[in-house]
């Protein structure tokens, strides 16, 4: 009989993302296939303490069905930065710690590889892609670097820019900039009405779409909730499609898809709660229109450097037929509504057989990275590769 993979699937998290995660996980542990991989289930709650316990994935089962963030259940470990150890640990914890008084686990258990389905905040945004490359762990999904770019949309904006994309105007302020000056700031760059937006989040948490000035305020102190970093950008009146990246080095696109929001904007209830969205499909655009968002996607995930997957999102503006990128996400929706798994379905990739060619592609590059000389070799002990001879 083949050996199992071991597969740690992370979720939850500290971002305010922690509940669209628990979906997430729950549909990607529901696909994989208990023949071919061991799932371990590792959650993150809310404050940061990571948990796992045979009672694991009934606690994720009911917490992601109301949308509850993960209450306390099973023991504490972590996965150490330590590439000796590959494994999730247990942590000893005394009577009264935290309010927690379990024992834990009584050995570690070695992984295979990891699964983070983790959205946003301290899990999208290459803080733990960066544990798991000091672990010398292999994960599904994108690098530190391109973690990070796509998770601060305006570093995103700004390297998109940079590399020939075409994207909406936008501008970056904060908490601290004085209300008359960034309304003329607005008013000079693109004027009203504006979307305002965490730079560091994604679900539709924390956005806000804003009319005119009077509203600007209050809007503003949402987003800065979330992060210091704020995002204003230019509304377009436009539709909006989304296209999956799957792959390393030769990344393939998936079909076109069209979103339509039963809201103003696709926003956290249009996706979540009410689920009033229609999906389209393949989407109902010329075929010129949706070869140009795929070949536009492919050129996204490049400019980011992106591995393993990603979801590239997109505005076609109503007058003019232009088709601006407006963002990547680098560990898009899992859930049994997101668009990811079902562009793939569409394009002939079924959801069992995607979980398998991320872990592939997350193996593949682990092993790619392993090849990498991590010391100076002085010239005189380098290897000398002698001509062929006729």
């Amino acid at each position: 009989m083949e050996t199992r993979l071991r597969v740690g699937v992370v979720y939850g998290g500290r971002s305010g993302e922690h509940e669209i995660s628990l979906r997430s996980a729950a549909a990607i542990i529901a696909n994989l296939d208990p023949a071919r991989y061991e799932i371990v289930p590792i959650a993150i709650a809310k404050d940061g303490r990571w948990l796992s316990g045979p009672e694991s994935l009934q606690v994720l089962e009911a917490a992601q069905r109301t949308l509850s963030a993960i209450p306390e259940h099973g023991s504490a470990v972590t996965i150490p930065a330590d590439p000796t150890r590959a494994s999730l640990v247990p942590i000893a914890v005394t009577a009264g710690d935290a309010g927690n008084d379990r024992l834990a686990p009584a050995r570690a258990v070695p992984l295979d590889i990891v699964f983070p389905v983790l959205h946003g905040t301290y899990g999208e945004d290459g803080t733990i892609q960066g544990l798991l490359d000091l672990a010398d762990l292999p994960y599904v999904g994108a690098g530190v670097l391109a973690s990070a770019v796509g998770m601060d949309k305006a570093i995103m904006k700004s390297v998109f820019r940079d590399a020939g994309l075409p994207v909406a105007r936008w501008l970056v302020t904060s908490l601290d900039e004085e209300p008359a000056a960034l309304r003329r700031r607005i008013e000079e760059t693109f004027g009203f009405p504006c979307f305002v937006k965490p730079a560091n989040l994604g679900s539709s948490v924390g956005i806000h779409k804003v009319t005119e000035a009077r509203e600007l305020a209050a809007a503003i102190a949402d987003a800065g909730a979330y992060d210091p970093k704020i995002v204003i950008e230019e509304a377009i009146a436009c539709r909006e499609f989304e296209c999956a990246v799957l792959g390393n080095e030769r990344p393939e696109a998936s079909v076109v898809g069209e979103l339509v929001p039963s809201h103003e904007f696709y926003d956290y209830a249009d996706k979540y709660v009410d689920a009033g969205a229609e999906v389209v499909i393949p989407a109902a655009i010329p075929a010129a229109s949706s070869e140009e968002i795929r070949a536009l996607a492919l050129r996204a995930f490049r400019a980011v450097d992106g591995s393993g997957l990603a979801r590239v999102d997109f505005f076609l503006e109503r007058d003019t037929d232009r088709i601006l990128v407006n963002e990547i996400n680098t560990m898009p929706g899992f859930t049994a509504i997101s668009m990811y798994p079902k562009l793939w379905q569409a394009s002939g990739v079924a959801f069992p057989a995607l979980l398998d060619r991320l872990i592939a592609l997350a193996l593949e590059r682990h092993h790619a990275r392993g090849r990498r000389r991590l010391s100076f070799t002085p010239p005189e002990q380098t290897p000398v590769v002698q001509p062929r001879r006729a």
